[in-house]
């Protein structure tokens, strides 16, 4: 089924907090919720599809359809890690499509940074029947360990260095000094990034991304409802999911699932690599946007290191504007489940809302595109294409 012309995002909207000790993660969820139904000029009874992913209360969209009194027809909680939202995007999509629903709402919440939790540092917790806790158990495993083993690779596959690897960073500051909810607003160069402390080598502190309370939202209509809205119209017209696993430790540590997920989100849109004028491209890590732009076909294998140190992802600047709301790395990583607000900057960017010192010109078609759970431990990835109508 091709979804060009069936779902439409009518509503976003990120949570302007970073730190929310005060609230709930239930009332950041509706927070959010009547924020992006406010954008999309709807309200709460003209919802009938809801989608979410464990970061809900319970862990289960029901909670939230009861607190928020939903009327559904349908609904999905499907987990599967950063890029979850980016999944629920796409189910959304096809249940509009299908005719499933008509409004579909989607919520992301959490409260990581006011909880005190170290999302990259902490070993990660293995329960007894967890099979791979015989394997991994007895070295502690990070996921900041895992991304600092899959940055050695790729250098040593291809000779990527640390200073090309901080110009991810200092693309995000650049971009992050125009948004006032980000985290950190404060430009850094190459030299900032390496010389901040080693957290798991050859990854530095400035290589990671923050870690904030928050949450976003986002409605899709059908066609006949998003004509009656007076709101700019984003289509969704390519989607791409998959998930990996481990395979037994066999595994190629400098490649993502975005190798499957963009081919599949390109074909189906219809488009190529050089009609994207805009890029959310997920950053946990700064590595991971680099393996993700070699995946997607920005860059040859073993080249984006060279890319991104020459400044292409600067707005105004570079030939792939990225991630211009500062992303993970410097705005916002709310739950360890940014995915949510990739699709957010890139509906600015279509819709003309971006700040203007980093609004792409004619920004006609863009790109959401990132992971979930842990590259090379267990991996998830979709991604998202959408054009302004």
């Amino acid at each position: 089924m091709t979804l060009k012309g069936k779902a439409y995002i009518m509503g976003a909207y990120e949570h302007p907090t970073r730190y929310a000790p005060d609230k709930s993660v239930t009332q950041l969820h509706a927070e959010a919720a009547m924020g992006a139904l406010r954008d999309a000029g709807l309200s709460i009874q003209d919802v009938d599809g809801y989608f979410c992913a464990g970061d809900v209360p319970g862990s289960t969209p029901l909670s939230m359809a009861e607190y928020l009194n939903l009327n559904l027809k349908w609904m999905d909680g499907s987990e599967l890690g950063g890029c979850s939202y980016m999944v629920h995007v796409r189910h959304a999509a096809l249940a509009i499509a299908e005719g499933k629903c008509s409004v579909a709402l989607i919520t992301l919440a959490g409260k990581p940074k006011s909880m005190g939790m170290a999302t990259g540092t902490k070993p990660r917790a293995l329960g007894p029947e967890r099979p791979e806790t015989p394997f991994d158990l007895p070295y502690q495993t990070t996921i900041t360990g895992v991304y600092g083993n899959l940055a050695q690779r790729h250098m040593y596959e291809y000779g990527t260095t640390s200073e090309q690897i901080a110009a991810v960073k200092v693309a995000a500051s650049i971009h992050a000094q125009y948004n006032e909810n980000a985290l950190l607003r404060k430009v850094v160069s190459v030299e900032d990034v390496v010389n901040s402390p080693i957290i798991a080598s050859p990854l530095h502190r400035l290589d990671c991304c923050v870690i904030t309370d928050g949450g976003g939202a986002l409605i899709l209509t059908n066609a006949e409802i998003a004509k009656k809205l007076n709101r700019p119209r984003v289509r969704v017209i390519g989607t791409g999911e998959t998930i990996n696993t481990s395979r037994g430790g066999y595994l190629d540590a400098t490649s993502s699932g975005a190798a499957v997920t963009g081919k599949m989100a390109f074909e189906e849109a219809g488009v190529s690599i050089n009609d994207i004028k805009y890029a959310s491209i997920y950053d946990n890590f700064t590595i991971m946007v680099l393996i993700q732009l070699e995946d997607l076909g920005f860059c040859k294998k073993g080249q984006a290191g060279a890319f991104v140190a020459e400044g292409n992802l600067i707005s105004g600047k570079g030939k792939l504007p990225w991630n211009t709301d500062g992303g993970g790395l410097c705005n916002n990583h709310p739950n360890n489940r940014g995915g949510i607000t990739k699709v957010i900057e890139a509906v600015r960017q279509l819709r003309g809302e971006a700040h203007p010192a980093v609004q792409v010109k004619n920004c006609d078609i863009a790109l959401a595109t990132g992971p979930g759970l842990v590259l090379g431990v267990g991996h998830a990835h979709s991604t998202i294409i959408m054009d302004r109508e």
